[in-house]
């Protein structure tokens, strides 16, 4: 029998230890905006960790390829899913908006200026998997004399790989980033690149350079280069200046992370992975193990991926409602998570974005 359904199907995937909890209290205000979507819920991870590893992988991949797209919790690795979604899918652009509403713990003392994307290339570069034995790297003949001073003995290598062409979309889709949020905001698109162009330069400057390359067919989006270990100091000291930020792999990483902590923790931190024509979406806090069935996850970061979720889907009416609704919570004050400074339980904050709904 054909399905004839035409609303957007959506894989929900709760993931390990705590994340269920988030997904769980998340659907629930999902429910309550009466989407025009179809839900696919998938076990847990201690559900489908009875399944034998081969099984519960196809399991999940079928379930994930017959989806529009993927709301996602935090795996710890019994969930799979996540290697298939991203490289076997291209996702080739993490995107880890960062974002500062009152209410917020913030550690910084004027948090005020915290608004501005993280845009984090997400398949070549340190995680391509190329690595091995240094002595293996040695008898190829690529280790050059400045290595040879160091590594003369046993070791081990990784190898970071940066190609024209992936460089090329993320930069794309960087600057196509910036000028949608001028378009929000009435600020002059600008993007910034980073990378360690001044110690690695066959790989990050390279990594630059292209990105500088691809700006003439975006005149009007501003562009800034800065090396990547003054950016980390720029992301505290001089976050307001910024609007796209683009980084290789690893430093996206790593830096994404930072982020998050200048505007109050991983709990609230969403991010959303894109390539051409798909994407899929989860929260970047981890699966928080050490306070699993304790009901105190935060589930913001959950949400704020939904939100992402439905702008994507083209939904932005309720996407913008369930924005307006967490910053009012927050705002408020009186039913924040422990990370946040508060009492409230995982569902009792969800309960309290329902009701602001």
């Amino acid at each position: 029998m054909t399905d004839t359904d035409a609303r957007p199907l959506v894989a929900v995937v709760p993931g390990d230890d705590a994340a269920p909890e988030a997904m769980t209290a998340s659907l629930g205000v999902l429910d309550a905006l009466d989407l025009p979507v179809r839900l696919d819920i998938l076990p847990d991870g201690a559900e489908l960790g009875r399944m034998e590893a081969g099984e519960r992988e196809a399991f999940v991949i079928e379930r994930l390829d017959a989806a529009d797209t993927v709301l996602f919790g935090s795996s710890n690795g019994t969930t799979p899913g996540l290697a298939h979604l991203r490289w076997g899918r291209g996702t080739f652009a993490n995107v880890r908006p960062v974002q500062w509403r009152p209410g917020y713990r913030s550690p910084m003392a004027r948090p005020e200026g915290l608004d501005y994307v993280i845009v984090r290339e997400n398949l070549e570069d340190a995680y391509v998997g190329i690595m091995g034995n240094v002595e293996d790297l040695r008898a190829s003949g690529l280790i050059g004399p400045r290595a040879r001073l160091v590594y003369e003995g046993e070791g081990r290598y990784a190898a970071k790989i940066i190609t024209r062409a992936g460089t090329e979309r993320v930069a794309r889709f960087s600057y196509q980033l910036a000028l949608k949020r001028a378009e929000r905001s009435g600020r002059h698109p600008s993007l910034t690149v980073s990378a360690k162009t001044n110690m690695l330069p066959a790989t990050d400057r390279y990594f630059a350079d292209i990105v500088a390359e691809i700006g003439a067919e975006f005149p009007d989006v501003k562009l800034t280069r800065y090396i990547v270990d003054d950016m980390a100091h720029r992301l505290v000291t001089s976050y307001d200046e910024l609007d796209v930020l683009l980084l290789p792999n690893l430093y996206g990483d790593v830096l994404s992370d930072l982020a998050a902590g200048t505007v109050g923790g991983m709990g609230l931190a969403p991010s959303g992975c894109y390539s051409e024509n798909y994407a899929y979406f989860e929260s970047a806090h981890g699966t928080a193990p050490d306070i699993a069935g304790q009901e105190r996850i935060n589930p913001t970061a959950t949400l704020l991926s939904a939100v992402m979720m439905l702008e994507h889907l083209g939904l932005d009416r309720p996407a913008a409602r369930l924005d307006a609704a967490l910053s009012a919570v927050y705002a408020e004050g009186r039913h924040l998570t422990v990370d946040q400074g508060g009492t409230a339980t995982t569902s009792e904050f969800a309960a309290a974005v329902t009701d602001r709904l």
